[in-house]
């Protein structure tokens, strides 16, 4: 069955669902909602200012909207609700001016700002609240497809009665008497209770975490029994490397350059990672890396997230080995036809000896002489499916990875089960320690003089958006507000960016070019900004609302600063979670902040915002959901050890995944 034989999509809506990665029926359906907003009405004897509400009542006044801005509009109107008259505002929805009409019963939902009566909405519902709490689910959205109108695909789609693919074993699907695949995502797409959505969750998570465990452990397995390339490296060429740096190597990365070097003159395959906390130059220690790989006589491969940061690798690299014979070269997407085909042929030829690039390293196009090492982050992990993939004379490459989360010991053994690790702790010479401050709403004007100094300094500033998710128009409104309010602080005399994830690819690239080149002085973004990216005249990050981020997200973004030996500062404004917050003021230790964090977290709420990015799950998050993890790897180890007692139809399924080239990335 096809996405167009589902009612409503057409040939545009497909381009769109396109961009957002849905392909078939099945990524339609498996396109999870990212979060729940549960309407029950408020009690308003009990709002705070700043508090997210739900309430209906009768419209009391005409709508006026104004114009602000290109695209950009602005609606306000009166709503009474029991008794009391709230001021209603609401962006970029005056389309439905004609449909509020005085005297008309609508539902809001927004943030309530007590201190002027007003309500900021996210949402209108042109009816009144059900007495029994109705739960809908936030789906990731684009500018020219809704989170409702995926919510409405998705719907339609389930009618057909689709059969999914289905990863849990019977042994597992029996033991805890888990729903069927069909039934839970007809549960997370449309809850009747908040019950049944926690068994529909269990279910799914628990197949995304067995399946992850399952190759995780396999890996490990397989690791164990494969070969890499034994190398004589005459050690002192290396000691004269780190010798000729301009900088002294902390006493962790030199223990890390040790760990490297015994993998790589052993005969078993390398397979590590570097953990290290943000700014603790895990970079050095790879190019160290290459750098030993390049005296055995093989090529490296280092894969970098972004063509920003691929540029940026590339460039260090090179200055590093300006005095050696070493040839390193930049693969992107942006390189013209002929340059590429360039590119593909000194590789081929091995005239080439490092190459730095983005996912394209690994395309069909690409050939290697003889690659020894593949240098990647812990996110694009290198399976059996990347490996079959690579054209390379049959030679097997040694993996290292790397990794600006530092997480507690007892997950990483689990979620690296089938790696070495290494920690880099003690931060490079020079660095001064960021310092940060933790102030609220009503300082806001100290805040600004703070940024002021900085640029009066010709320093340049992150400003971070107050939000987590972009889940619809309503939740931009946020940048674009503080994009505005940072225009009308400082706009007269310095430059002001946005960056959001919503804008093209293309787009993003050039605002952070712009900024490394200093021609924007002001950055105000979501949490886009690309974790690696290195611009060392940056001296000032300042988190809008930072309640809403975890301890480990704001010290990622805090890691932006503090790149040179400026000093740096992180300055968090919250009204709430203080208390929470002040161990960031405290220590920029990323390993005992992630113990904190993990501490803190605990299991999450159902229906809060959950930060999305770990280990690319849909539904499954590593923190919160650590003991469904820990059963699922359990129940994976026993799997493994008994697979050939299994013949139902996901066990064959699952064997074809592990013992092919398919699947296992």
């Amino acid at each position: 069955m096809e996405l167009n034989q589902i009612t409503g999509i057409g040939p545009k809506t497909i381009s769109h669902l396109n961009k957002l990665g849905i392909f078939n029926i099945e990524n339609l359906l498996t396109y999870y909602p990212f979060r729940y907003n549960v309407l029950k009405r408020s009690n308003l004897d009990e709002i705070e200012q700043d508090d997210n509400i739900v309430i209906d009542g009768k419209i009391s006044s005409r709508p006026n909207v104004f114009f602000f801005a290109k695209g950009k509009d602005k609606m306000t109107f009166k709503l009474e609700c029991d008794n009391r008259i709230f001021s209603i505002i609401i962006y970029n929805r005056g389309y439905l001016k004609n449909k509020l009409i005085i005297g008309n019963t609508i539902t809001v939902i927004g943030k309530f700002d007590k201190l002027h009566n007003t309500i900021i909405v996210s949402d209108i519902k042109l009816s009144l609240l059900s007495n029994t709490p109705e739960i809908i689910p936030i789906y990731h959205a684009n500018y020219n497809i809704t989170s409702s109108k995926i919510h409405g695909y998705i719907l339609n789609a389930l009618k057909f009665n689709i059969e999914l693919e289905d990863y849990i074993p019977d042994i597992y699907r029996e033991k805890y008497h888990f729903l069927d695949k069909e039934t839970a995502v007809e549960i997370i797409h449309s809850p009747s209770s908040s019950d049944m959505l926690k068994k529909a969750l269990l279910r799914l998570k628990y197949e995304e975490l067995f399946l992850f465990m399952l190759k995780i452990n396999f890996l490990k397995l397989n690791n164990n029994f494969q070969f890499g390339l034994k190398r004589n490296i005459d050690k002192s060429l290396i000691d004269e490397f780190i010798a000729n740096l301009s900088f002294k190597l902390t006493p962790d990365q030199l223990k890390c350059v040790e760990d490297i070097y015994e993998d790589l003159v052993n005969e078993k395959r390398m397979n590590r990672l570097i953990q290290g906390d943000v700014g603790s130059g895990k970079t050095i220690v790879a190019i160290i890396a290459m750098y030993i790989n390049y005296l055995s006589g093989y090529q490296s491969a280092m894969m970098a997230p972004t063509e920003i940061l691929a540029t940026q690798h590339f460039e260090n690299i090179k200055n590093l080995f300006s005095t050696y014979n070493i040839n390193v070269a930049l693969l992107t997407g942006n390189l013209k036809a002929k340059e590429k085909r360039q590119i593909y042929a000194d590789l081929n030829s091995g005239q080439i000896d490092i190459v730095i690039g983005t996912h394209a390293l690994f395309t069909d196009d690409v050939k290697y002489n003889n690659l020894g090492l593949v240098i990647t982050d812990e996110q694009h992990r290198f399976g059996v499916n990347q490996r079959a993939s690579l054209k390379n004379k049959g030679i097997v490459p040694d993996i290292l990875y790397m990794s600006a989360t530092p997480i507690p010991r007892t997950y990483a053994l689990t979620i690296y089960g089938d790696m070495d690790i290494s920690s880099i702790k003690t931060m490079p010479n020079g660095r001064m320690p960021i310092i940060t401050y933790l102030k609220k709403d009503k300082e806001i004007k100290e805040v600004l003089n703070m940024m002021l100094e900085q640029l009066k300094n010709n320093h340049q500033i992150y400003v971070i958006a107050p939000l987590i998710e972009e889940s619809d128009k309503s939740d931009l409104e946020n940048i674009n507000e503080l994009y505005d309010k940072m225009n009308r602080a400082f706009g007269k005399y310095y430059k002001v960016g946005m960056l959001h994830g919503k804008m093209e690819k293309k787009e993003k690239e050039e605002v952070m070019q712009q900024f490394e080149n200093n021609d924007i002085q002001i950055l105000v973004s979501t949490t886009v900004i690309e974790v690696g990216v290195d611009v060392k005249n940056a001296t000032m990050m300042v988190i809008f609302d930072s309640y809403r981020f975890g301890l480990s997200a704001i010290h990622q973004l805090r890691g932006r600063v503090g790149r040179n030996s400026l000093q740096s500062y992180c300055i968090l404004i919250s009204n709430r979670n203080t208390e929470r917050l002040k161990i960031l003021t405290q220590t920029n230790d990323g390993f005992k902040i992630s113990e904190e964090d993990f501490k803190l977290r605990g299991s999450g709420d159902l229906f809060g915002v959950r930060q999305s990015g770990d280990m690319n799950f849909k539904l499954a998050n590593i923190k919160n959901d650590y003991d469904i993890l820990l059963k699922a790897k359990e129940d994976s180890d026993e799997y493994l050890k008994n697979i050939d007692l299994y013949n139902d139809k996901t066990s064959i399924k699952l064997k074809d995944i592990l013992f092919s080239s398919n699947g296992l990335d």
